[in-house]
């Protein structure tokens, strides 16, 4: 057993509880965007096209259907707020990569990877197009995307345009850095909030009708969705529930919740970001299998998560599992471990989120009820950009389409479910621990991370 950078050269404990002493339990996206209010549906109504969930996937969902179709009704109900789940509490990073990276795609649809490649960037080309058709406020940069290596033997991983230490660290300066890679086209980073909002703001101008606080709790023939307050007769349906119980039995197992913690900094002094030269505003990814995401605001903080992905068991998502001072303090280890020029900065925010986390790392799509309901999950961590994707996906699924997106392996496969608990909670953890076990043995798999692999549900994130 090897020990990580983060624990050979970990700071001060003192320390990182003085940094983090000063932060709110509150996403800082969310603390930093105004959302207009959308009302709540109290009667019975009926519509071409319902959207359950008002986030990225049922978002872009909506927007795509009425571009697709103007004349066609469409109605969001949203349980909560727009984009107040993961939409609006991850990173920020939009990625052109369908199947969290091109590894795992290569392991599951090796003959397709050319073609899902292809799509990823004209799918990541068409959001930037729309951003800018409708003058959306989201601070979207088609910056690119650091892979570092914090380890000697992640160097390796990144491939024969690797950078050298010195190059990566002329990029940004952290002492843990080996090497890196640098994808120039491939990544965007925005304001996640903003993005929810401006979503939002153009679905309704298309003229979708948005309802927040309006819960979906059942999904019968019909389609018929019963609220709170009545009945939505609907001729087609999209699930856009993501990390949340599906309204499908077929689906209660395939994703679990699993939690990634995230803390903001205060804004840098123009000192402070010229002690670890981060001129350029591309996002930042470390190679470990428990890696860590980090990226600059718009207003010079740093958003710094990963590392900790927590499963509670029982499938639930809860506002209690959001804080957990461990995983804050090995965050803000970790990050004075990367940047020990900032000592002395404070962090501001802190939170947590649930990610929709399916066997195979990305989306799965399908169809039930004769073809009238349409779904996509278990984005794992990389929906930003691929709910797009999805919401043509799920579209071209009710119209009944035979395309290039439906005839994907990808589209017409569902991944391995997870088992019933308490094996799932039993696994999860198993599999959890393995993976640490990788990150203190030059990345060596174990056995269970191995026949994992050979059976569908390659766990490496």
């Amino acid at each position: 057993m090897v020990a990580t950078v983060f624990e050979r050269q970990a700071p001060d404990a003192a320390m990182v509880q003085a940094a983090l002493s000063p932060s709110r339990l509150t996403p800082f996206w969310l603390d930093d965007v105004a959302r207009p209010s959308y009302p709540r549906l109290d009667t019975d109504a009926d519509a071409d096209l319902v959207i359950v969930g008002g986030g990225y996937s049922g978002l872009w969902t909506a927007v795509l259907a009425k571009e697709r179709d103007p004349s066609r009704s469409v109605v969001v109900l949203e349980a909560r707020r727009v984009g107040w789940a993961a939409s609006g509490r991850n990173g920020g990073f939009c990625d052109a990569s369908l199947t969290h990276g091109d590894e795992n795609g290569e392991r599951r649809w090796p003959e397709e990877m050319g073609t899902l490649t292809r799509m990823g960037l004209e799918n990541l080309d068409e959001y930037q197009s729309t951003v800018a058709r409708y003058s959306m406020d989201a601070d979207f940069a088609r910056a690119g995307y650091l892979q570092v290596a914090t380890e000697p033997h992640q160097v390796e991983w990144l491939g024969p345009k690797a950078l050298s230490a010195e190059a990566t660290r002329a990029l940004v300066n952290s002492p843990t850095y080996q090497g890196g890679y640098f994808d120039a086209d491939g990544s965007a980073l925005l304001h996640p909030a903003k993005m929810a909002v401006e979503l939002a703001r153009v679905a309704a101008e298309l003229g979708v009708q948005i309802h927040e606080f309006t819960p979906v709790r059942s999904l019968d023939d019909g389609p018929v969705l019963a609220t709170d307050r009545g009945r939505v007769t609907a001729r087609r349906v999209v699930l856009g529930t993501n990390a949340f119980p599906a309204l499908l039995r077929r689906n209660r197992l395939m994703t679990v919740p699993v939690y990634d913690y995230v803390l903001a900094t205060e804004p840098l002094s123009k000192e402070q970001r010229a002690s670890i030269a981060w001129e350029r505003p591309f996002g930042i990814g470390d190679s470990s299998n428990q890696f860590h995401y980090y990226r600059m605001t718009a207003d010079n903080r740093i958003v710094f998560g990963g590392y900790d992905a927590i499963y509670h068991a029982g499938h639930k998502v809860r506002r209690a599992y959001e804080d957990r001072p461990e995983s804050y303090a090995k965050l803000a280890s970790h990050f004075f471990t990367t940047f020990p020029q900032l000592e002395g900065l404070t962090f501001t925010h802190r939170w947590a989120g649930a990610i929709d986390t399916c066997t195979r790392f990305c989306a799965f799509f399908g169809t039930a009820r004769k073809g009238t309901v349409a779904y996509a999950a278990g984005f794992t961590g990389l929906g930003v950009g691929a709910t797009r994707f999805a919401g043509n996906v799920m579209l071209d699924l009710l119209d009944g389409e035979d395309n290039e997106r439906t005839q994907l392996r990808m589209v017409r496969e569902r991944p391995v479910p997870f088992p019933p608990e308490p094996l799932a909670a039993a696994g999860i953890a198993a599999t959890r621990w393995s993976l640490d076990q990788a990150d203190h043995r030059q990345g060596r798999r174990n056995l269970l991370l191995k026949t994992l692999d050979a059976v569908g549900m390659g766990f490496d994130s």
